[in-house]
């Protein structure tokens, strides 16, 4: 690993750091109001702890960070596929009574 500095206040030199700090400015630390440093650093860790084992992030898969370090994205997304295909087949048999239901209101068997 080799550290490699880049042009200040130019974030597409380094834009996933940017990104970063953009979103602890704008949804932790503006937000949170800290009054001192302890109070900045507590906050800081609660979001970074958030940030990584409860928020989805898209660019993964809507999945958290630790899920996907963890090598749980296949389980997860397994899982949510055979929610999605049991959902359509619930929504399917509805649809299908209801027709049913109505055929048989209006007298057509």
């Amino acid at each position: 690993m080799s550290h490699v500095r880049t042009s200040p206040y130019y974030p597409q030199s380094n834009g996933k750091i940017e990104r970063y700090h953009r979103t602890i400015k704008s949804e932790c630390i503006r937000p949170g109001t800290p009054l001192s440093l302890e109070d900045a650093r507590r906050i800081v860790s609660e979001f970074v702890d958030t940030y990584n084992t409860k928020r989805l992030h898209s660019a993964i898969g809507y999945i958290t960070p630790s899920d996907m370090l963890a090598g749980r994205a296949k389980a997860i997304h397994a899982q949510r596929d055979r929610k999605l295909a049991e959902a359509r087949n619930r929504r399917s048999e509805q649809r299908q009574a209801a027709r049913e239901q109505t055929a048989s209101y209006n007298g057509v068997a």
